[in-house]
């Protein structure tokens, strides 16, 4: 905190929310361009199969068109894969192709005057296939017999490879205990209020593009590379994003093409994704079979843990490829002490949409697996599931501690919030027949995506660093730059509060720039992985305190006084105890900007630049707990309570991350109950898509609790993903204390009432 500033730590109101809640933001679909005109995206209504024949003549013919795009015309068109299994063969893939892999592939751009001029000849293009059987779900996907999406490759799995300990057999064989169940989480569709979209120009040999992304620089590299262009003639503007939630860090094939179609038409081209191409366009997550097996001794300590994670990848390794599996492999331990720990990581493809990013990143699904295997070897054991926690548990004592699968947690008491979240629980009274549980879950989760030899070593083809630069500006004003972007998170308001408290300026004067690639420093991953504040932040707060040195530098020179004995107060840098010793704030960065004063061997100018390349993660974490009320005639399950303990670090605006918990809780318990795209055998994907509404939400109560990571400049930890991680299992775990004659068979999600209805029913 600087002197007269505390801004860090308090619930300054987010500064976005002005333009955003009064319809002044920009988004992607208010971009107007002179002469722009609208592209339509041709997608395959087959799973699987071959373009035997295309005619598109009369779509060319058709009024208003001015383009169609096959795969001729972008045969050297090609995304990359960012992270790369061992062993995997594809690391890249085609934006367009007539091989068809899954329904909803990209098969032709059309580009018109008007949308639906587009859409209208989109519908003219006639085309014909040979079908191949399609390939619905992992397990499928590995059966003798089973159609091979790549036939060169003989086999349908991509990658097969161990993660921790090597010997945890043995290690189960000799324990006491052994509970062993098969986990799966369901398909989750990502939901942004703003589906995607994206708006391309092309003149004077330069590349102009318009996204609602969370990575503009990533995005510039891949359409520069994807088209053969110089990265300095790619401009990448991020506009307002409405919710991201990973599903938006990278280039997909349809926004690819339509710059592609700018090139060609030397006009400017608009695409919006429709709500119902989001189901088989933009990339969904999770999907992945857990079979878990958790040992333990005599007295209910564990003894080891393996999961053999079997994902499925859809059509091809998509830009995340199989890291979002690797991560769950990665983080299986949890909280939790154990004398082995390990996973065998296998991913295979299948005939559906590419599995990619979505909050939670792989979390999510392995808290699930982890969580209900320790709440069934309580029920094993006659004791409380709490107790066996707590009794596993690491404690503050143990950190820093390095888990069996390599991670090195930095600090915190996850006893602590355990016993804190215990004594908020309020279990329902039953009233009305239902059967009525509450379930735990507790984690840790990876933050602050950034050690970017870490990063190499583990093969995303990207580094972790992030700059931000600090200036003060002839009326004392302060600007700060940074890589990374606002996609509702807060962020522009939260770097404001660092930027004020490091300087030692009012919030106000405070500026932030994000977003546009030819303004803002470079971020290889931009906004993911619970890092903007984390990273980004930890570039500011160094950068912040080297301008703070600075200007206190020149006031000293000055004043003919020692750096120690000034402080900034108000407008002012002032001598401590004698304010009229003093040099304003605008009187030091006049003579900053015109060289007029300054310390031997200081050079013009009030500018910080800081690249921060954090030396290691850190590890937030949190305990949430679900109370549930089941009704055996209907199997609905019903959220009555949701409880919350979360500790991100030094807490920079609590409002905030209250806010990201509640979200995340929110989309937590869409994939707890309803949410999940489920396939027809002929790899179709079904039309209904339940998300969460406020019937079923119920009040969520937080806690925070804040240990300063050691990691990061300021004690920041990440918080963007913590809401999303826990629900399932909670309420999962709820659902088998209320119905513990079956919770045996509480595996997969969501719980729809067919679902919980049919365990109960045998």
């Amino acid at each position: 905190m600087s002197d007269g500033h505390p801004y860090v730590g308090t619930r300054t109101p987010r500064r976005e929310d002005s333009r955003l809640l009064t319809g002044s933001g920009k988004f992607v679909g208010d971009v107007r361009l002179p002469g722009m005109v609208h592209a339509a995206i041709v997608r395959s209504p087959v799973a699987h199969g071959r373009v035997a024949r295309r005619a598109v003549e009369a779509a060319r013919a058709a009024d208003g068109v001015l383009d169609v795009i096959t795969a001729d015309d972008a045969a050297t068109v090609r995304l990359p894969c960012v992270s790369v299994a061992p062993g995997q063969r594809a690391t890249s893939y085609p934006a367009l192709e007539e091989t068809i892999r899954y329904a909803g592939q990209p098969l032709a751009v059309v580009v018109a005057r008007t949308p639906e001029a587009a859409q209208d000849a989109a519908e003219l293009i006639d085309l014909e296939f040979d079908e191949l059987p399609a390939v619905i779900g992992v397990e499928a996907a590995l059966e003798s017999g089973a159609a091979l999406l790549y036939p060169d490759w003989g086999t349908n799995l991509v990658t097969d490879f161990e993660i921790g300990d090597t010997d945890c057999d043995e290690a189960i064989a000799r324990a006491d205990h052994v509970v062993e169940m098969t986990f799966r989480l369901g398909r989750a569709a990502p939901s942004p209020v703003e589906p995607r979209g994206i708006v391309a120009a092309y003149a004077e040999g330069t590349l102009t593009v318009w996204a609602a992304t969370q990575a503009p620089h990533h995005v510039r590299d891949h359409a520069a590379e994807a088209l053969g262009l110089s990265h300095h003639r790619v401009r990448v503007i991020g506009c307002d994003v409405g919710g991201g939630f990973g599903a938006k860090e990278h280039l997909y094939p349809d926004e690819a093409l339509v710059c592609l179609a700018a090139i060609r038409s030397g006009l400017p081209v608009r695409w919006i994704e429709s709500r119902s191409d989001h189901l088989v366009a933009t990339l969904p997550a999770r999907d992945a079979v857990h079979r878990g097996r958790l040992a333990l001794d005599a007295d209910g300590r564990f003894v080891a843990l393996h999961c053999d994670i079997l994902g499925d990848l859809g059509a091809h390794p998509s830009n995340v490829g199989t890291s979002p599996i690797a991560v769950s492999a990665i983080m299986l331990p949890g909280p939790y002490r154990f004398e082995r720990a390990g996973a065998r990581v296998r991913a295979a493809v299948t005939t559906t949409t590419p599995i990619g990013s979505y909050r939670g990143f792989g979390q999510p699904e392995v808290t699930w697996t982890r969580e209900r295997l320790i709440d069934e070897a309580a029920r094993l054991l006659g004791e409380d599931p709490v107790e066996v926690r707590l009794r596993n548990m690491i404690g503050p004592g143990e950190l820093p501690h390095t888990t069996r699968t390599w991670q090195a947690y930095d600090s915190g008491d996850y006893p602590h919030a355990l016993r804190t979240l215990r004594k908020l629980v309020r279990p329902m009274p039953s009233r009305d027949g239902r059967r009525r549980g509450v379930g735990f879950s507790c984690h840790v989760e990876a933050t602050g995506l950034g050690p970017s030899m870490q990063m190499k070593a583990a093969g995303q083809m990207a580094g972790g660093f992030e700059t931000a630069v600090v200036r003060m500006d002839l009326d004392a004003s302060v600007v700060v730059h940074a890589g990374v972007v606002g996609m509702g998170q807060g962020i522009e308001t939260t770097l404001a509060q660092l930027a004020a408290d490091g300087v030692g300026v009012p919030l106000e004067r405070v500026h932030v720039v994000l977003g546009d690639t030819s303004a803002t420093p470079y971020s290889s991953i931009g906004s993911i992985a619970s890092r903007s504040l984390v990273v980004g932040g930890g570039a500011l707060n160094r950068a912040a305190a080297l301008l703070r040195d600075r200007i206190v530098a020149i006031a000293a020179h000055q004043l003919e006084a020692a750096p120690d004995d000034l402080e900034i107060v108000g407008d002012a840098v002032r001598v401590k105890g004698d304010p009229a010793a003093c040099r304003t704030l605008q009187e030091i960065a006049a003579s900053a900007w015109r060289g007029w004063d300054l310390p031997e061997g200081m050079s013009p100018g009030l500018e910080e630049r800081v690249t921060h390349d954090p030396s290691a993660y850190t590890y937030a974490y949190g305990a949430h707990a679900a109370a549930v009320a089941v009704d055996e005639e209907t199997g609905a399950v019903e959220v009555e309570g949701y409880w919350v303990v979360g500790d991100s670090g030094v807490l920079v605006n609590p409002a905030i991350v209250e806010g990201q918990l509640r979200g995340g809780v929110v989309q937590g318990i869409g994939m707890a109950l309803t949410e999940e795209i489920v396939y027809t055998a002929d790899g179709q994907p079904l039309a209904e898509y339940l998300l969460p509404t406020v019937r079923e939400v119920p009040e969520i109560e937080i806690v925070l609790m804040e240990t300063p990571s050691p990691i990061t400049p300021g004690g920041m930890k990440g918080v963007g993903e913590a809401g999303t991680i826990g629900p399932p299992a909670a309420i999962g775990n709820a659902v088998a204390a209320a119905l513990p004659e079956i919770a045996g068979r509480i595996i997969a999600t969501p719980l729809t009432p067919q679902v919980v209805w049919s365990s109960i029913n045998g």
